[in-house]
């Protein structure tokens, strides 16, 4: 049975620990799509969710030592029972068979969204200085992770529509 958060008592430390557990969600939720969907060609939308993987992976690691630099092995008062689920990763019906890679990277935006959105909505109920400070950066690095996500649009096809392999769509038409 989940727990609520009570953000009005987040310390920096929580607020550190509980970004780390978000990290972690986006991360696994990005693996198992990657996984569902199946490589099946160098840029496809398992390929997407791969990058994007290793991008909350790396976002998780960076915030996990600047939480042991600030307080070491200290236990975390959070556990992933107490959050929302899917705060950043994306909704698990999000994917399709034959998604595009551009589709990939429309879920990825609104994953990244809809993390700013979750720390400005934090932000509105902390009261406390330093973890208002806290809440801030994650905030603004979110809205640095939507905007370099949005930079990735240049690479890939507008198109939204199924990507079937050519071989498919010869077997299909016949």
């Amino acid at each position: 049975m989940a727990t609520q958060l009570d953000i009005s008592t987040l310390n920096p430390q929580d607020a550190l620990d509980m970004a780390v557990l978000i990290e972690k969600e986006a991360e696994e939720q990005y693996l198992m799509f990657a996984y569902q969907l199946g490589h099946r060609y160098p840029g496809d939308a398992a390929d997407f969710f791969t990058m994007m993987a290793r991008n909350e992976q790396l976002h998780g690691i960076e915030i996990a030592e600047r939480r042991r630099l600030l307080f070491g092995d200290t236990p975390s008062r959070i556990k992933a029972n107490m959050l929302e689920n899917n705060i950043e990763a994306p909704d698990t019906g999000e994917t399709r068979r034959f998604m595009s890679p551009r589709h990939a990277l429309e879920v990825a935006m609104a994953s990244e969204m809809k993390a700013y959105e979750f720390y400005d909505q934090v932000l509105q109920g902390t009261q406390d200085p330093a973890v208002r400070e806290l809440i801030k950066e994650l905030r603004d690095e979110e809205a640095e992770h939507l905007r370099l996500v949005n930079v990735q649009k240049a690479k890939y096809s507008a198109s939204l529509e199924p990507d079937f392999e050519t071989e498919f769509e010869e077997l299909s038409s016949l």
